[in-house]
Order: C-alpha cells, then structure tokens, then sequence
C-alpha cells in the first residue's frame, strides 16, 4: 500500500510506469517477432495492402505508449470503475503479447487469427470501460483500435494467401 500511495504522490513516475508496462508487452512480443521476421515472415505471400517491414516498430512503440498514457489517466481517477478497467487493460496486454507469440513464434497466421480476433474484442472493451472513467483515455485507445483492426485484415489476408 505504501508503493501505490508513494507512485500516486508522483505522477510523472507513475505515468512511465504505465508507459513501460506497455512498451514491455511490445518487448515480450518482439523478442518472438525478431527472428521470425527475418527468417520465415519472408517467406509469406504478402496481401497487397501489408506496409513494409520498417513501420511497425516506430508504430507500435507509439501505440504503446498512448496506451500506457490512457492507462495512467484512468489510474489518476477515483471512480470506483478504475479498478476493473486497469485488471481488463492489463488482461488484454496478455492477449497483445500472444498474438506475438501465436503468428511469429509459432509462425501460424491461422493462430495468429485465433488470438487476434478475442485481442480485438478486448481493446474495444477496455476502450468502453475507459471511456467511463476518462474520455481522454479512450480517445487515445482509439489509434491502437484502428491499427489492430487492420492488423486482424492483414493477419486474414496472410491465413488465406498461406
């Protein structure tokens, strides 16, 4: 009690604990994607629509850190729905890094798939249970949405083309 009490009393280091909460789920999933990308991610017919290889990581890296930022902002909250928004956000950052881990480490577009799909369902939740406790929060969930949908497209097009 006297760590949450002594983060709450600074917020600036309570805010990067967030950030690198979620920038380590982004480490997690890219220690499975390093080498596969190089090896057999390759090797993928790609859909025509895929970006190339070098956006992704400064992407991500943004992605997560909105996310931790709209976490911290939830977590500055008294309203008594924070608690069960933070343990949902932090559930969904399981789901996060076994997308990683089913369609790199596994190197399976159709696993990949099989966790994406709930993976999204999750991030349109926590943004809902965000968006109860703090509007800004949920509009900053909204990019890392957005960008998932269209990796769930991708990571499709991959399971058809493969």
């Amino acid at each position: 009690m006297e760590i949450r009490a002594s983060i709450r009393n600074r917020p600036v280091v309570e805010w990067l604990a967030w950030v690198l909460l979620s920038e380590l789920a982004g480490l997690i999933g890219g220690v499975a994607t390093a080498s596969a990308v190089e090896t057999w991610y390759t090797t993928l017919a790609q859909p025509s629509f895929a970006p190339p290889d070098w956006v992704f990581g400064p992407v991500w890296t943004t992605l997560y850190a909105l996310m931790g930022t709209a976490a911290f902002l939830v977590s500055r909250s008294d309203d008594s729905r924070t608690r069960p928004a933070l343990y949902a956000f932090v559930g969904h950052l399981v789901l996060n890094v076994s997308w990683s881990l089913a369609f790199f480490g596994l190197q399976s577009p159709l696993y990949g798939l099989v966790v994406i799909v709930p993976l999204l369902v999750a991030i349109v939740a926590v943004t809902a249970l965000f968006g109860r406790v703090d509007r800004r929060a949920a509009a900053l969930m909204l990019p890392y949405l957005v960008w998932v949908a269209f990796a769930t497209a991708l990571n499709y097009q991959f399971w058809t083309l493969n």
